[in-house]
């Protein structure tokens, strides 16, 4: 399997799929760790037999609509906040209040008292908040602000994303952040795609129906192997 290296995230990936077998691997990445198989997938196809994308947006199409729908703008604003320099210290007050509610809030009683103390304890390791912020800081992509033009300032090419692996994306439709336009015109970019989406189910769909992700990806393994 080859070395990557012109990204660490990517390098990370390569190795870890090393680790269990050779390549083309499955591919399967949800939010952030959704980014990162974007980008690896359009850079590395041959590294891939399948890629599966639970409710993260292509970069094309999310900077399409920071850029153009006031709808997605609206509903990114919160990034904004993310990457302000006082974000450590707003969502650490109060044992994490306002970090929990974002987090926890939209998905439908998904995580347990367990599971949410899991998450506060991870927060709170040092340097962690910090790193996981540093992730909106150092992307392109956030929405408008006064003064600041946000992605609009990019002019981004949809044949400059192509992916083209088969690919799967699962996609929670009540997901108040990402909004179902981040889905128009994929195909543009994804010449082999298929689409799920689940009307009844948030950003969070992994944890709030995890077999019917898990049966969806078996499916659509199962019959691009046939």
């Amino acid at each position: 399997m080859p070395e990557i290296e012109h990204g660490y995230a990517d390098a990370d990936v390569v190795r870890l799929a090393a680790r269990f077998g050779a390549a083309p691997f499955v591919l399967v990445a949800h939010d952030w760790g959704g980014a990162l198989a974007w980008g690896l997938a359009a850079a590395h196809p041959e590294l891939l037999s399948h890629l599966v994308i639970v409710n993260a947006p292509h970069p094309y199409t999310f900077w399409r609509e920071l850029a153009r729908d006031p709808a997605q703008q609206k509903a990114s604003d919160y990034m904004l906040l993310l990457r302000a320099a006082k974000a450590e210290r707003v969502l650490s007050e109060n044992g994490y209040a306002r970090l929990a509610r974002m987090v926890f809030d939209e998905a439908q009683g998904a995580f347990g008292p367990e599971d949410q103390a899991a998450y506060r304890e991870a927060w709170a390791q040092p340097g962690a908040l910090t790193a996981a912020l540093n992730y909106y800081r150092a992307s392109p992509l956030y929405p408008p602000s006064p003064g600041d033009p946000g992605a609009a300032r990019l002019a981004l090419q949809s044949q400059d994303f192509m992916v083209r692996v088969p690919m799967l994306v699962i996609w929670g439709e009540r997901d108040r952040a990402l909004l179902p336009g981040c889905l128009e015109g994929l195909e543009q970019c994804v010449p082999e795609l298929e689409i799920v989406r689940v009307p009844d189910a948030s950003h969070w769909i992994v944890h709030e129906q995890p077999a019917r992700v898990c049966s969806e990806i078996e499916r659509f393994v199962a019959a691009r192997r046939a």
